[in-house]
């Protein structure tokens, strides 16, 4: 499977690293997009590869979506194609796994009426905005969605996302 992580600078360092090396594990092959080809720094300054600009990504070519949290959604949600990307392959039932402030693209790109997630506390009330019935637990399952809400959630959260990519 081909999985693509939509992420900017600012990003939650283990919330990118981890699932990327955990989903690499599996098998799977895995790109990172962001607003141009490079490098995008975490918050504690981890660098990670960007393989494709969002103007370059098909969503029709990958099998599933990765949405890691810190300062990087807020950023990422305002790029219109991103955020097309984000629903394409939402509405399409592929596996999309959310964490922390990730879910932010997804309110954006306005998937989440009457869907069930969690994230980070401080975003609690932008997904009831958004119509999802949001929960304080480490990790939920809502059909193709997968959420957590920080990084001591990360191995419920890729336990599962794991699951739906078989």
């Amino acid at each position: 499977m081909k999985v693509l992580f939509l992420s900017a600078d600012g990003f939650e360092d283990l919330e990118l690293i981890y699932p990327l090396h955990r989903i690499k594990e599996e098998g799977h092959e895995v790109y990172v997009a962001s607003f141009q080809r490079g490098k995008i720094t975490g918050k504690h300054g981890y660098s990670v590869n960007v393989d494709l600009a969002f103007d370059e990504v098909d969503p029709e070519e990958f099998d599933a979506l990765v949405l890691p949290g810190g300062r990087a959604p807020e950023i990422v949600r305002l790029n219109e194609k991103a955020v097309s990307i984000v629903r394409k392959m939402f509405e399409d039932g592929k596996p999309v796994a959310s964490i922390c402030h990730g879910p932010q693209i997804l309110i954006s790109a306005g998937v989440l009426k009457g869907r069930k997630g969690t994230s980070v506390i401080t975003i609690r009330d932008d997904l009831k905005n958004a119509g999802a019935e949001w929960v304080d637990e480490e990790v939920v399952v809502d059909g193709n969605w997968v959420s957590s809400r920080h990084p001591g959630d990360l191995y419920a959260w890729m336990r599962e996302f794991v699951k739906l990519l078989k």
